[in-house]
């Protein structure tokens, strides 16, 4: 499971964005947006950097994230 910190997520049409970027690498992936922190966990067996890259791609900035 990875958990990014994304920036400029300010509504639900923010998160469905990049839930959709991250499920464009990975049909599969589970993608769970938590809007007031910011955080967004992925589980996914694609590569970490194809999935921020996808995120960034989308208009969002990934400022850290994690293998947890």
């Amino acid at each position: 499971m990875y958990e990014f910190q994304v920036e400029g997520m300010t509504c639900g049409g923010c998160a469905n964005s990049v839930r959709r970027s991250l499920q464009a690498v990975d049909s599969k992936a589970r993608v769970a947006v938590e809007l007031a922190s910011k955080k967004v966990r992925i589980e996914s067996t694609a590569d970490i950097e194809r999935l921020k890259s996808a995120v960034v791609a989308a208009g969002y900035p990934v400022t850290a994230s994690a293998v947890v």
